[in-house]
């Protein structure tokens, strides 16, 4: 640990690929036999220490560090730890439970306890709570990816079934779930209960488990602080979830102050800050299965409002956040505009969403260009499963507020288009073509390809710097690429129709008609589709032999100047897009900043090539 704070952010990175590939158990770290709960608690302990004081000496990686902790269970003295193998043995003396799959488990927890064992109690719970449904119990195990050969796998395997008498259900209820606080105060800092326990403090109750233990609470917590912990705990699991999320962002801005500073408890306010952000996160998603089934009619209001909680939420947990708060900034203009019924309402809220996307997939380019590569390097030479190194980092953010982010823009963006009647495409050359339907990923991967056959390209990826391959008549997007990109450039050069559609029914039609010979007729903002038969192909203009009109180039010579400001850019010397920059200066206000240009003219490149020094 001390090298990979030293290393910077690469060896931080290093650290969160080797404990979140231990987290979705892809490494096993218990193979040695008889790890003692109360070692593995103590290791746990020391490592959420160092990692508590580098969050302090360097605070410019506390992001990474906020997800390696996440990864951790939060340990603790070594007493805690065994605790573990002593309250077993107290559920199985309190209810004549000392064979079959009780013992197995407590074997197990006996050499090598994990956080396994939180998923198998919580599995015990519900199986028991079910009227003993065996199914149930096999349920909440898939549910939390443990299946039936992970149980055989331990070095103390789990071969039986749980099987108990009804008139042991309310004691095994009553003891699993003081069980559980147990488990999860050595293997699970993240879970809300635990983690507010630990900072509002608690003495042990119940005969047999936690005997003697009091935690003491976390000194100079906000005033009111308790009570709002209190009141989430009581709404955690309510169906309308806006006054918990408020509630949940409540609680995180009044901890922040808190995580900027120094303190012996440092690590128990993070684990807290955690699982707040995780609840966010899980609420949310109860939220928006409610929106994406609304239909069209939904209050877009309501939408933008849970787009400002999220927001709110992920920009809390990011060190870079400045682009992030503009954007939460632009989303309560919105609303505000939105209410006030102003007529270009939804135009605004659309600049906003898109700016909102850009930051999101910059974070996401963030996290592959710092993650990946570590992953594919540690997960090769830890023979980890190829499938879970290459979606790595698809899973990291998948399992952070920015997905859920990103879900509920892309519920709210066909809205939006409607309302400012924008359509469900953009189209950035309109050329009417007939061809044959190939779905592709992305575009990178074929541009080298040549088709034999008129072929209209569905790419889920185009980033803008790809070729066009031989043989394509359009490319049909989801992404967005900038107008001015070389893709764009070259289709519309090459009179290739390429257009973005946004509205994803649409999308998933066109995918559906892989194969087929469809005609393509846009226009400036909308293409219509249809298919066409065979015969039809001789009479379509994207296979007549005609050709486009013929065009003469002229070789532009070198001026004498290697490189030119905007004030001398002109048709001899560059090119267009250089000059509509130019061109704007004093047609635009003057709030409206035009970018300090320059330029190396036509025919530089040919005479620094031809000079002697290159040959």
């Amino acid at each position: 640990m001390d090298q990979a704070k030293d290393t910077g952010e690469l060896g931080l990175a290093g650290i969160l690929v080797w404990m979140r590939f231990m987290a979705t158990r892809q490494l096993i770290w218990n193979k040695n036999y008889n790890v003692k709960p109360r070692e593995i608690s103590k290791a746990q302990d020391r490592l959420t220490d160092l990692l508590q004081n580098t969050y302090t000496t360097h605070p410019q990686h506390r992001e990474l560090l906020r997800m390696i902790m996440s990864t951790v269970g939060r340990g603790g003295e070594g007493d805690v730890g065994q605790r573990i193998r002593d309250e077993i043995l107290v559920i199985q003396r309190n209810n004549d439970c000392k064979g079959g799959m009780m013992e197995e488990w407590h074997q197990k927890l006996h050499n090598n306890t994990s956080p396994d064992d939180v998923v198998i109690c919580q599995a015990l719970i519900d199986y028991i709570k079910s009227d003993f449904d065996i199914s149930i119990y096999w349920k909440t195990l898939a549910e939390n990816g443990i299946t039936k050969e992970r149980l055989l796998s331990y070095d103390r395997a789990i071969h039986s079934d749980p099987s108990f008498r009804r008139d042991q259900k309310d004691g095994l209820l009553r003891d699993l779930g003081h069980y559980m606080r147990t488990l999860k105060a050595v293997h699970s800092g993240a879970d809300l209960e635990s983690a507010i326990s630990n900072c509002m403090g608690y003495q042990a109750e119940g005969e047999g488990f936690m005997v003697g233990v009091q935690i003491n609470p976390v000194a100079d917590l906000p005033s009111g602080f308790p009570e709002l912990l209190r009141f989430i705990l009581q709404h955690v699991e309510d169906r309308n979830v806006e006054a918990l999320i408020e509630g949940l962002l409540e609680a995180r801005q009044e901890l922040r102050p808190l995580l900027l500073k120094s303190s012996d408890r440092l690590k128990d306010l993070l684990f807290l800050d955690i699982a707040l952000d995780s609840t966010v996160r899980t609420a949310t998603e109860r939220a928006y299965e409610e929106l994406n089934n609304a239909g069209p009619e939904v209050n877009p209001v309501k939408i933008m409002y849970f787009i400002t909680l999220v927001l709110e939420n992920l920009a809390l947990s990011s060190d870079d956040n400045e682009d992030l708060i503009y954007c939460l900034k632009g989303w309560h203009h919105a609303i505000s505009m939105c209410k006030s019924q102003s007529a270009h309402w939804a135009l605004y809220a659309k600049s906003v969403l898109d700016r909102t996307r850009l930051g999101l997939s910059s974070k996401a380019e963030w996290y592959h260009r710092i993650l990946q590569p570590s992953a594919e390097y540690l997960g090769s030479l830890l023979e980890v499963d190829p499938w879970a190194i290459n979606i790595f980092t698809e899973e990291v953010i998948r399992a952070g507020s920015a997905a859920t982010l990103s879900s509920l823009i892309n519920r709210l963006d066909p809205v939006l288009r409607e309302t400012a009647h924008l359509g469900s495409w953009q189209v950035i050359s309109p050329v009417e073509v007939v061809g044959y339907v190939d779905v592709v990923e992305e575009l990178l991967a074929v541009q080298n390809k040549s088709y034999d056959r008129p072929t209209i390209l569905v790419a889920k990826s185009v980033k803008g710097e790809e070729e066009i391959p031989d043989g394509t008549v359009a490319v049909l997007t989801p992404d967005m690429p900038d107008v001015l990109s070389h893709v764009s450039v070259r289709a519309r050069n090459c009179k290739v129709c390429f257009a973005t559609c946004f509205d994803p029914k649409i999308l998933a039609d066109l995918q559906a008609n892989k194969g087929k010979l469809l005609r393509l007729k846009p226009s400036s903002a909308d293409v219509v589709y249809s298919e066409v038969k065979e015969g039809d192909l001789a009479d379509s203009s994207n296979l007549k032999g005609d050709g486009p009109s013929s065009i003469t180039l002229v070789r532009k010579q070198f001026g004498g100047k290697y490189a030119i400001s905007a004030e001398e850019f002109t048709p001899e010397m560059v090119g267009a897009k250089s000059r509509n920059i130019s061109y704007l200066k004093g047609k635009v206000p003057s709030w409206v900043g035009i970018p300090t240009s320059v330029a190396l003219p036509f025919g530089v490149f040919e005479k620094v090539l031809a000079d002697k020094l290159n040959q």
